[in-house]
């Protein structure tokens, strides 16, 4: 589930040129990573993640040489369902106690058919670390805030089977299929922002 887990880290390809390379923050505030798994076959499950955080270097000359680190913190995992939330957060789904955050380093950006891109980057979640590459739309236009700070985002998403991280609860249904679907689809939206250049 995610880096997601979020994530987006194709947005730091295509920003307007009169852009210098910058530092670039995850606004927390203004982001989620979100999943949904369909439950005993017949209805979706949607939930929120966790807090998420992390860093972005961007530059417009160099595309492919941009870079995300994200963290998602899962012992804040929403699905407005109180038992459900507590039992997510157990060994049998996450083990938030052992595995408190879900991480993703992107390795490579590529351009993708309608400008945007495919984001290959190693998420680790319980422990395990596999490969995974995001669908990350077209970059939003870059903007300034009332503080003088450029702002930005995205969404990617991505489908993961949670067996290949250990996430491995369900039971067998009497008619055929499971309590809880293998996969998962994540929907990270994500806001970044970056400090005005210091004054001197």
């Amino acid at each position: 589930m995610i880096r997601a887990f979020a994530v987006a880290a194709g947005l730091f390809l295509a920003a307007a040129s009169s852009v210098q390379a910058q530092t670039w923050t995850i606004d927390s505030s203004h982001s989620a990573a979100q999943f949904a798994v369909r439950h005993m076959m017949v209805s979706t499950v949607r939930g929120d993640m966790g807090k998420i955080t992390g860093t972005a270097m961007f530059d417009p000359a160099k595309p492919a040489a941009g870079s995300i680190e994200a963290i998602v913190d899962v012992t804040g995992i929403n699905t407005r369902e109180a038992g459900r939330d507590e039992h997510l957060k157990r060994g049998d789904f996450f083990d938030v106690e052992k595995f408190p955050t879900i991480t993703f380093k992107s390795k490579k950006i590529d351009l993708a058919a309608g400008g945007g891109f495919k984001v290959t980057g190693d998420l680790t979640m319980k422990g395990v670390t596999k490969e995974v590459v995001l669908d990350v739309e077209p970059l939003r236009p870059v903007i300034k805030d009332q503080r003088g700070a450029s702002r930005t985002g995205t969404t990617a998403t991505t489908k993961l089977n949670r067996q290949d991280y250990g996430v491995n609860w369900s039971r067998a249904l009497d008619g055929g299929g499971v309590v809880v679907s293998d996969d998962v689809s994540v929907t990270i939206d994500i806001q970044l922002i970056s400090a005005p250049p210091a004054t001197k």
